[in-house]
């Protein structure tokens, strides 16, 4: 599809993903490939089989192509993101980055939900939006992302038939975005080429990330990030009082010399997007172990 962000939040609530060819214009994706090129070549394939055996994978990808600063606040993406997220937070986070390049001989990786990270029953509201940008054309034949359509609304037992499956099959530049509730898995790659996809994930800011961004981008790498991309990767309050340090806005930490003007444990459009945003309603199950029942109540 190639609509405005609305529409794509829409196809995103109604299928579970959505995907925008010509996402990424021609020079920004051979700065990407430049960029990723030594690093893909310096690594080696998985030892473990749900990542890949013949697979390649590479985090931080904020620091080994710098480009990816820009696709991570991408004005659209972002808009997508605020579409799909902001109901439920009052501001979002850079969830997890990282390259997966599929060499030749690659099988089916098992199919899953991201959501799975945190301990919710599907079908929930979206705690995850995943965006997979295209290094190279996603085929049927080269391990393009097998994706489930309509499972973000299924119950959590529902076993995807095969029939139900289908390869998320787009051209170099696209943009692959899902929610944290559809079943989906790399493909198996039966060409003699390779299959390279960069992934910019986004989560609820009240959760913890998957790829530690604090560790990954300390202070000091932190200082040298866009101030959008500073504050998205966690440098700032994921709610009123959420993530504060030293009693006050963490994107200090990040500022040359003393802090200007009084503490603060939020900032105005937080407190805002935390009054519109909508509460939960947490019903444990009868066997703790298999969930808990995750519903959005009204405001």
């Amino acid at each position: 599809m190639s609509g405005g962000a609305g529409e794509v939040v829409a196809a995103i609530r109604r299928d579970g993903f959505a995907i925008v060819e010509g996402a990424l214009e021609a020079t920004r994706l051979a700065r990407l490939r430049s960029e990723l090129a030594p690093y893909i070549a310096a690594t080696p394939c998985g030892a473990d089989p749900f990542l890949g055996l013949r697979s390649k994978r590479i985090g931080n990808i904020f620091m080994r192509a710098p480009v990816t600063r820009e696709l991570a606040i991408d004005p659209y993406v972002l808009a997508i993101a605020d579409g799909v997220l902001l109901p439920y937070c009052a501001a979002y986070r850079v969830n997890f980055t990282g390259v997966q390049h599929l060499e030749p001989g690659e099988v089916t990786q098992g199919l899953h939900r991201d959501g799975h990270l945190y301990p919710f029953v599907n079908p929930a509201p979206p705690t995850i939006l995943g965006t997979i940008w295209a290094v190279t054309d996603f085929t049927a034949d080269n391990g393009a992302t097998v994706i489930v359509p309509g499972s973000h609304l299924w119950p959590e037992d529902r076993v995807p038939l095969p029939h139900e499956t289908r390869p998320a099959v787009m051209p170099a530049g696209s943009l692959l975005l899902y929610t944290s509730g559809l079943i989906h898995g790399a493909g198996a790659n039966r060409s003699t080429g390779v299959r390279t996809g960069c992934a910019i994930h986004y989560n609820l800011g009240w959760l913890r990330q998957e790829e530690n961004q604090y560790l990954t981008l300390p202070p000091d790498v932190a200082r040298t990030l866009p101030h959008r991309l500073q504050r998205l990767i966690g440098y700032d309050f994921g709610a009123p009082y959420l993530g504060i340090v030293h009693g006050d806005d963490p994107i200090r930490l990040l500022e040359d010399g003393p802090p200007a003007g009084p503490k603060v444990r939020s900032r105005p459009e937080i407190s805002a997007a935390q009054r519109r945003a909508r509460r939960f309603r947490v019903v444990a199950e009868d066997a703790p172990t298999e969930g808990v029942g995750l519903g959005a109540a009204k405001p």
